[in-house]
C-alpha cells in the first residue's frame, strides 16, 4: 500500500539516521484540522510513549501486565510498528524484532501462540499475536523469517478456527477447553487477528468469518448495542459494541441494518468523549476499537473524524505520566500505553489492518 511504499522509500533514500526523524508522528503529516500547537503536543506524547515502551521491554523481548506476557507483547509490538518501524528499519526495529522473536518461542505444536498452563485466557494473546505478526509479515525482508512467519500464522489461523464455538464465537479458551463458552471481546480479538492473517495472504476459510459475523448479529439487542455473550442477551455494552462494529468493518461489513443500528448506538454513547470523572470500565479497550470505527468513517466525513480525534487525543495526552506512559487501568501501564499509542497513530496509516 502507498504508506508502506513511502516508508521503504524514506529508509532507502534518507538512510536510517535521517529516517528516524521522519518516521511515525512526522512521516506523513496527516493531522490537518488541529492547531500546530496541538499537533506538536500529540507528537511529543507519542514519541515519549514509544520511547517508554521500548525502554521497558525485557531482555528476552516481552512485556507483561497481570501475567499476560503474550497479549501484552503483541499489543506493545503493534504500537511500535504503528509508528513505522519494522523488524529491520526505524528507531524501534530492535524492539520489534525482539518482540517477534519472543512470540515465536510461544508457538505450540497445535498452532496456539501462548501458554495454556499459565494463561487461563490464552485466546486474547493468541488473537493479538496473530494481528501483530500478520502486520510484521508484510514488511519482513528476510526470506527465511518470512517463511517461518507464514508457517506460524497458517497454523495459528487453523488453531483459532478449531477453537471457534458452535455459535460462531470464541471464549477465553478454545471451545473444547471451555465447554463451548463464548463471549464478545475474545471473539473480536480472534476475528481481527484472522483478518490480519488473510490480508497478509494466509488462507482463512470464509465460513469461519461468516459464522463470526452471524454470532455478532445474534448478540444485537433492540437498542442496536451488542451483549456480552450469546448466552447473556438483553443488556448492551458500549465496549463490546464498539469492538464488534470495528470487527464487522474489518470483515467488509459497512452497510446493512445491523451495522447502521450499531453505528447509531455508538454515536449516541461514545462519540462525545467523556471527562475522566464520567468514564466507564474498559474505557481504553472501548476507544481502541471505536477510534478505528470513526477513523474509517472519516474517509467519507473528514470533519466527523477530526472532531472526535481532537477530543480523544487531548484527553489521552492530558492523562499521560511525565515519563511518557499511562497507568489508569488495573491491567497495567503497558496495556494502557499500547492502546493509547495505537489510537494516536491511526492517522499515519502504516498498518494495513487499521487503514481506511
Amino acid at each position: 500500500m502507498q504508506n508502506q511504499l513511502n516508508r521503504r522509500q524514506l529508509m532507502q533514500i534518507l538512510g536510517t539516521g535521517s529516517a528516524v526523524a521522519l518516521l511515525g508522528p512526522t512521516a506523513t503529516q496527516p493531522l490537518s484540522a488541529a492547531s500546530s500547537n496541538q499537533k506538536r503536543v500529540w507528537k511529543n506524547a507519542i514519541r515519549k510513549g514509544l520511547d517508554w515502551v521500548a525502554r521497558t521491554q525485557s531482555r528476552v523481548g516481552h512485556w507483561t501486565a497481570s501475567n499476560y506476557p503474550t497479549a501484552m507483547t503483541a499489543l506493545a509490538g503493534t504500537a511500535l510498528t504503528a509508528s513505522g518501524s519494522t523488524t529491520t528499519q526505524g528507531p524501534y526495529a530492535k524492539n520489534v524484532r525482539r518482540a517477534v522473536d519472543y512470540l515465536m518461542t510461544k508457538v505450540r505444536p497445535n498452532g496456539l501462540i501462548g501458554d495454556p498452563l499459565t494463561d487461563n485466557r490464552y485466546t486474547y494473546g493468541h488473537g493479538f499475536s496473530m494481528l501483530f505478526l500478520s502486520q510484521v509479515l508484510g514488511e519482513e525482508e528476510d526470506i527465511e523469517r518470512r517463511e517461518e512467519l507464514i508457517e506460524v500464522l497458517t497454523n495459528a489461523a487453523k488453531f483459532s478456527i478449531a477453537a471457534q464455538t458452535k455459535s460462531g464465537g470464541w471464549g477465553y479458551v478454545s471451545a473444547k477447553d471451555g465447554n463451548d463458552f463464548d463471549e464478545g471481546s475474545t471473539t473480536i480479538t480472534q476475528v481481527q487477528g484472522l483478518r490480519g492473517c488473510r490480508n497478509a495472504g494466509i488462507i482463512v476459510p470464509d465460513e469461519a468469518i461468516e459464522n463470526a459475523k452471524k454470532y455478532i448479529y445474534g448478540c444485537q439487542n433492540t437498542d442496536g448495542g451488542i451483549s456480552y455473550s450469546s448466552r447473556n442477551r438483553g443488556t448492551s455494552r458500549p465496549a463490546i459494541t464498539a469492538a464488534a462494529l470495528s470487527c464487522l468493518q474489518n470483515a467488509g461489513e459497512y452497510e446493512g441494518d445491523v451495522v447502521q443500528k450499531m453505528l447509531k448506538y455508538t454515536k449516541q454513547h461514545l462519540y462525545q468523549i467523556q471527562s475522566k470523572a464520567q468514564s466507564f470500565s474498559h474505557w481504553h479497550y472501548t476507544y481502541l476499537y471505536y477510534s478505528q470505527v470513526v477513523y474509517r468513517q472519516g474517509s467519507d466525513d473528514r470533519k466527523l473524524w477530526e472532531t472526535f480525534r481532537d477530543k480523544l487525543y487531548n484527553r489521552i495526552v492530558n492523562e499521560a505520566n511525565r515519563d511518557g506512559y499511562w497507568d489508569n487501568s488495573s491491567i497495567g501501564p503497558i496495556y494502557v500505553t499500547s492502546c493509547n499509542l495505537i489510537m494516536m497513530q491511526l492517522d499515519y496509516g502504516f498498518l494495513p489492518i487499521y487503514q481506511r
